[in-house]
């Protein structure tokens, strides 16, 4: 590293020349770190963070561990064979387990609670299309989630949550929700018992591949490394502007403890625009994306009044309807999509490497996405 202000002790202990410098301390980043390590644990890992804390949705996210609705998956069939679509289930769901064995159920505050898909009054037509679908595609996922069916319809079930307005819901009792913040916190304890190095609020502003190395300029002076692995997903194109993927901010909010929740699991409706889950006697809700979706594609945090009105109207009249509640907070998350469902893992140019490109899915793909990219620059 270049910098003249630090210290012997801070070159040789903290900076230095790595052999792999992974750009991005989130789900996809820390995974890679850790399989590298565990691989190879001779290995000088350094991870940089642009962020105080992993800045794109690792630790704001909404903390489903899910693997899309049956409304997801009809729509994702529309680009994607039967065999493609089984193909990336089993990836999200092999994710999930890996995450589980890795961190500890305990670590990650994991439940399983299930998850539901919800259709409203007027969507009669969309719930029709649904239930027509249910078979199929139980019959498309069954050897790709270890052999189990996993849609069903449960509109018994809609009357125990008080909800008003929903008409039907389908159940898989195989999705879960996790505290995506315990979840980093036990990341990031695996990687340090591996001597992995993290660095934060060290934005990298340029690549140079000279060759013998790969020089970072950042924020915090130039580092250099061996190899190289961009695993900053919804902000990849700011160092590479080629690569396919598009900004996509979710709006989020948590209320106070509400007395008597009703609600336990995880729930989608509108296609999986919109989405809450309980967490400590809270209802968690966010999405709106599709309110304006140009308006959301974007890398800066923040919120807009049109989505925060919807979510606020959604909790009022159809969530917590009759229910006195308060919002107690705000946050957005930046995920990074493409048309492409399948995340973009590959050698970008020799010795620098990509792992970006999660499509909203990081907490199912990014523990396998992060150990995928580690084997490409293993084998390099």
């Amino acid at each position: 590293m270049d910098n003249d202000n630090f210290s012997y002790w801070e070159r040789t202990a903290f900076t230095g020349r790595a052999d792999v410098i992974i750009i991005g301390s989130g789900i996809v980043g820390l995974n890679a770190a850790l399989h590298l390590k565990t691989t190879e644990p001779n290995l000088k890992v350094l991870v940089l963070e642009q962020g105080f804390l992993p800045s794109g949705a690792s630790t704001k996210n909404a903390g489903f561990a899910c693997f899309g609705t049956v409304s997801e998956q009809l729509d994702a069939l529309k680009t994607l064979s039967e065999n493609e679509l089984a193909s990336l289930a089993n990836y999200k769901w092999r994710g999930l387990q890996r995450m589980r064995q890795n961190l500890g159920d305990k670590a990650i505050d994991y439940h399983q609670h299930g998850g539901y898909e919800l259709f409203l009054n007027n969507e009669q037509a969309q719930a029709n299309r649904a239930f027509e679908n249910i078979d199929h595609l139980n019959k498309i996922l069954k050897p790709a989630i270890d052999g189990h069916d996993i849609y069903a319809v449960a509109d018994a079930k809609i009357a125990g949550f008080g909800f008003a307005g929903v008409k039907y819901i389908i159940y898989n009792p195989f999705e879960g929700q996790i505290h995506t913040g315990k979840m980093m916190r036990a990341l990031l304890h695996k990687v340090y018992e591996k001597d992995v190095v993290v660095l934060n609020n060290c934005a990298v502003r340029s690549i140079q591949n000279e060759g013998s190395a790969v020089v970072l300029q950042t924020s915090a002076g130039a580092f250099k490394a061996g190899k190289v692995i961009l695993a900053t997903n919804a902000f990849a194109r700011q160092l590479y502007s080629e690569l396919s993927v598009v900004p996509g901010r979710g709006q989020v909010l948590v209320t106070k403890p509400v007395p008597g929740l009703k609600l336990k699991g995880t729930y989608h409706f509108n296609e999986g625009y919109y989405y809450f889950r309980n967490i400590d006697g809270r209802v968690l809700f966010g999405g709106g994306r599709n309110l304006d979706f140009k308006a959301e594609e974007t890398t800066a945090f923040g919120h807009t009044q049109m989505v925060q009105e919807k979510l606020t109207d959604y909790l009022r009249g159809m969530i917590l309807p009759d229910t006195d509640f308060e919002i107690d907070y705000w946050w957005s998350g930046i995920m990074g999509f493409g048309e492409e469902l399948k995340p973009i893992v590959k050698e970008l140019e020799p010795n620098i490497f990509c792992a970006v490109r999660c499509n909203g899915m990081g907490v199912a793909m990014g523990t396998l996405v992060g150990e995928e990219v580690a084997r490409l620059v293993i084998r390099a």
